[in-house]
């Protein structure tokens, strides 16, 4: 049996943490990120962990025996970029965003009005696709 997982929905207030949120464009790309995910997924913002804003959950197991549970999608507003958590997603869907890189599972913008918000809305739309058939729910 390992750590427990860190990263657990909490009942701490997602506009609350988005109105702290710097700098302010940063801020302003986190509402209109978090208004997106919302409209596609149809389901509410929750906070996960002290950053996350995740939607919906899913309950995971591993082959090592480390289970637990995590927002089905999911980004964070940090200081330097838009963090974005949209499992099974390839490189190539990636390619007509516009400037982005990938970190360990996650998907890095610096702004949204550098990339293609219809390209983003599409990814997101894939990622939750992926999350429903193998997590259904």
């Amino acid at each position: 049996m390992g750590a427990a997982n860190k990263t657990v929905e909490t009942d701490a207030a997602v506009d609350f943490y988005l109105a702290r949120v710097q700098p302010p464009e940063r801020q302003a790309d986190g509402r209109a990120v978090t208004a997106l995910m919302a409209r596609l997924s149809g389901m509410p913002p929750a906070m996960w962990g002290p950053s996350i804003i995740g939607f919906g959950r899913y309950h995971y197991r591993h082959d090592s025996g480390r289970e637990g549970d995590m927002c089905r999608i999911g980004f964070s507003p940090r200081k330097a970029e838009l963090v974005f958590y949209l499992p099974g997603l390839d490189d190539a869907d990636l390619a007509p965003l516009g400037p982005h890189r990938r970190g360990k599972g996650c998907l890095c913008i610096k702004r949204l009005s550098a990339i293609d918000l219809a390209v983003l809305e599409r990814l997101i739309a894939r990622s939750l696709a992926h999350m429903n058939a193998r997590y259904p729910r």
